[in-house]
């Protein structure tokens, strides 16, 4: 992707988001929390309109939970949040319902498994409609046309809106979501591995998709995937999550070719080389990912880094600017970046 088309105005701004869920244990006669699982922590965040934010990390590390909370799924512990410069979270408290609505069409999902996330009893043209029931963003009388042109945008025909999803392969099956998705005219999509259950091939096509609806009608999305290979060929920055908190952003380029947290060198050396003659230095952590229940103090990477010192377990280390655009959260990182600093004349 490109960044000549990237506007510099944000779209989405997220401040020290946090989100907690209660651990309960069963007594006698009610429930007794015995601690939190902390699945976001502190999380700040900005993707900009026409952008294509990557969200990469580990299972568990809080990708999924983050875009949950930023489309208003699941409240948020604390934090703020801003879209086109309103705030959201207090609007889906206190707004009338028109408004949260019209917050709604504006922020959608593409949902992971496109065979569990349609239902088997509706028809795709049933499908596409309920979100004109819900939003009554079009008169009635242009659903149909509505809805031919809806499957037309992601490639499908029009006789498939009679049809049922057990009668389309798991391709088609996505661009059916992709299309419901887009049934209320959204600004932004958070895309949750909309790619993973898919097989290599038609990742491709569906990537190209996202590619062209984004250039066509002005997408901003944020796409959380496992894969780093389509993280790469459709984001314009990437982020990188461990254990509820962001570890490192930069434009995507510059991670790939200039990763400096140790967590996101480890990560990118486990991407497989198509080439066997080419010997490839992978980093490998030892250990487990720690419980988020009870994560270590200080650095959270810190009992699985390489490079870990003493600062790294006493002080949890901020979410720096080291050069432009490039932002990571490392002790080691930052010292030398000050060392170099100094140096200069």
């Amino acid at each position: 992707m490109s960044l000549s088309c990237v506007s510099s105005t944000p779209l989405l701004t997220v401040q020290n988001l946090v989100k907690y869920f209660p651990v309960r244990r069963r007594g006698i006669f009610f429930y007794k929390e015995i601690g939190q699982i902390k699945a976001v922590d502190g999380v700040h965040l900005t993707i900009r309109k026409g952008e294509t934010f990557g969200l990469v990390g580990e299972s568990g590390c809080g990708k999924t939970t983050t875009a949950r909370v930023i489309l208003g799924l699941i409240p948020p512990t604390a934090g703020e949040e801003w879209f086109e410069g309103k705030p959201v979270f207090s609007l889906l408290q206190t707004a009338h319902k028109s408004e949260i609505l019209a917050l709604r069409r504006k922020m959608q999902l593409v949902f992971q498994d496109p065979y569990l996330s349609l239902n088997p009893r509706l028809t795709v043209a049933a499908t596409l409609t309920e979100a004109f029931k819900i939003h009554r963003h079009l008169p009635e009388s242009e659903w149909n046309d509505r809805v031919y042109a809806l499957l037309e945008m992601v490639g499908l025909e029009r006789a498939h809106a009679r049809r049922y999803p057990h009668e389309f392969s798991g391709g088609q099956r996505q661009r059916i979501g992709i299309a419901r998705a887009l049934a209320v005219e959204p600004d932004f999509l958070v895309c949750d591995e909309p790619v993973s259950s898919l097989d290599v091939s038609v990742r491709a096509q569906i990537l190209n998709l996202l590619a062209e609806l984004q250039e066509r009608l002005q997408l901003t999305y944020l796409y959380i995937s496992h894969d780093l290979s389509s993280v790469r060929y459709i984001s314009d920055r990437v982020g990188v999550m461990y254990l509820g908190k962001l570890v490192e952003v930069a434009p995507v380029h510059e991670l790939f070719t200039h990763p400096l947290h140790p967590y996101t060198q480890a990560l990118l050396s486990s991407i497989p080389i198509p080439n066997p003659r080419l010997s490839q230095q992978r980093t490998l952590l030892r250990g487990e990912v720690p419980s988020p229940i009870n994560p270590p103090a200080g650095c959270r990477f810190h009992p699985r880094c390489p490079v870990a010192e003493a600062i790294c377990k006493r002080e949890i280390p901020p979410l720096l600017a080291v050069a432009e655009e490039h932002q990571v959260a490392c002790h080691l990182v930052h010292d030398s970046s000050s060392t170099q600093l100094r140096e200069q004349p």
